[in-house]
């Protein structure tokens, strides 16, 4: 199972597969039909409060992937979240985690990725 991760402002591509946005927010600026999304997972963003505790400060990027790890174990909409995504990427391969942020390497579609992966 291949999972990738693309930014929303990037065009999309056929090689992009299945496309899940896993923002909590709407990407800022992005249409609908050029973000290409076939579906939006809301549940399996960090909870609003470890997004703002977090910031998007790089220094802090462990102890984020920690927390936001364990959301994804403990808090039951997200773990759902995970198994959907699961059974996406096994069906569709690859699985792409559209995502909002700036950065292509300090973000939460990153730490998810990471997670589907290990």
């Amino acid at each position: 199972m291949a999972v990738l991760i693309k930014r929303a402002y990037d065009d999309a591509s056929p090689d992009d597969g299945y496309r899940v946005l896993v923002d909590r927010l709407w990407p800022r600026g992005v249409s609908r039909e050029h973000a290409d999304i076939h579906l939006w997972l809301k549940a399996v963003a960090p909870s609003p409060e470890l997004r703002t505790w977090w910031n998007h400060d790089p220094a802090r990027l462990d102890q984020f992937a920690a927390r936001y790890r364990a959301e994804l174990e403990t808090v039951p909409e997200a773990s759902d979240g995970v198994a959907q995504l699961r059974a996406i990427a096994a069906a569709h391969d690859p699985l792409t985690l559209v995502y909002g942020a700036r950065d292509p390497e300090v973000n939460h579609a990153a730490v998810l990725r990471d997670y589907l992966n290990g």
